[in-house]
């Protein structure tokens, strides 16, 4: 058991080495640099059947106090619930409306969206990548661009706060982020010469010339983890930058436990390469990480117990600038093994769903890859 105890401990201390939990990275945060001239920015917006909240997202873009040339463009992925017209109601010279294309095969709904936003956009220095269910500060898109140009960064993205209002949420969306930056360390997405690259796709600046080189959207048209896949590209043609904010909200609320696992399960099993050795190693290893720790705690003794109380602390320490910035009462990290262990049964649901022919779910379309290795765009 001393052997168990002492790679539990291992784990954690690594993990809380690499700083991903500390929520230092920021839009606040970031080095900032307002440009001589303002460069042109066009958002572009894939939006299918959003109709509760196309208004206020789309409205918040058109509110931008921005000094540049902007403009917004929204692709109605073929809504049915007249999500185009009210957004056309909005009235604005500033924004096209553009109906798309029924969904071409090997693509993803969502990347032939953008893909088609993007030819209507024509040639703007940054295209501004963000759903039709985030609502904006006006003073967002200023942000971005000015920590894109304080860095000469090829991409900026925010990750959006999430609704955590409903009891799901308060439980399971801080860990949600938690996970995700544990994934992918923003300090270290964010270090030029690290290898690892992210983002986040509610809220995604990105240079249109590098997007070109690194072979667009169409270099990615499969990805159900898009903005991360988006994220690695763009890093090979220059630094990339993101962190957290509260400028970018999302307003889709999840109402319970149900349409949070969903959202988990959609792309889980996608972040494993539909590899299922990869999914019961990844199921021992949350074992050992999140129960192993409560365990040894509480049945161990000696050294061992030391050691698992270690973790213990380790592991609820971590979590806590997470539960901080959602604002969330510390002793909610006391659920974390609990919490680790739903988002466990999402990524076995996630396969489960993926061998089934339903894999990657959203809006009516399984997008996961099938055996075949093609996007099943049912």
């Amino acid at each position: 058991m001393i052997w168990v105890a002492a790679l539990v401990l291992a784990i954690w201390l690594g993990l809380v080495a690499t700083g991903f939990w500390t929520c230092r990275e920021a839009d606040d945060n970031a080095p900032f640099a307002a440009p001589d001239v303002w460069p042109e920015v066009v958002a572009v917006v894939p939006a299918r059947n959003e109709a509760d909240v196309i208004t206020r997202s789309i409205g918040s873009l058109l509110a931008q106090d921005y000094a540049g040339s902007f403009r917004v463009v929204l692709v109605d992925d073929n809504s049915e619930d007249g999500t185009g017209d009210l957004a056309r109601a909005l009235g604005s010279d500033r924004l096209t409306v553009l109906r798309g294309a029924p969904l071409a095969a090997g693509w993803t709904g969502k990347l032939w969206a953008v893909h088609q936003g993007i030819i209507e956009a024509g040639s703007p220095r940054y295209l501004w990548l963000t759903d039709a269910d985030i609502e904006h500060a006006p003073d967002t898109l200023t942000r971005l661009v000015g920590i894109a140009h304080g860095g000469n960064r090829r991409l900026v993205s925010f990750m959006a706060l999430l609704s955590c209002r409903t009891w799901a949420e308060k439980w399971l969306v801080p860990a949600f982020i938690w996970f995700f930056m544990m994934l992918y360390p923003f300090n270290w997405i964010n270090r030029p010469k690290s290898p690892i690259a992210g983002a986040a796709g509610g809220c995604v600046l990105v240079e249109r010339e590098a997007l070109a080189a690194a072979g667009g959207i169409g270099a990615m048209r499969g990805a159900l983890i898009d903005d991360c896949t988006l994220g690695a590209l763009i890093k090979k043609q220059g630094p990339i930058w993101l962190g957290l904010t509260r400028r970018s909200v999302s307003i889709r609320p999840y109402h319970d436990w149900r349409e949070i696992g969903m959202m988990i399960a959609r792309s889980a099993y996608a972040q494993l390469r539909y590899n299922p050795l990869m999914l019961v190693g990844t199921v021992l290893g949350l074992a050992l990480m999140f129960g192993a720790p409560l365990w040894l705690a509480l049945s161990g003794h000696g050294s061992v117990q030391v050691m698992g109380l270690i973790a213990l602390g380790l592991m609820l320490g971590s979590y806590q600038p997470i539960l901080a910035f959602y604002g969330r009462a510390p002793m909610r990290a006391l659920a974390l093994p609990l919490v680790a262990l739903f988002y466990v049964s999402c990524t076995i649901y996630s396969a489960w769903a993926y061998y089934r022919g339903k894999g990657g779910m959203w809006k009516g379309r399984a997008q996961a890859l099938d055996v075949s290795g093609n996007v099943s765009g049912v």
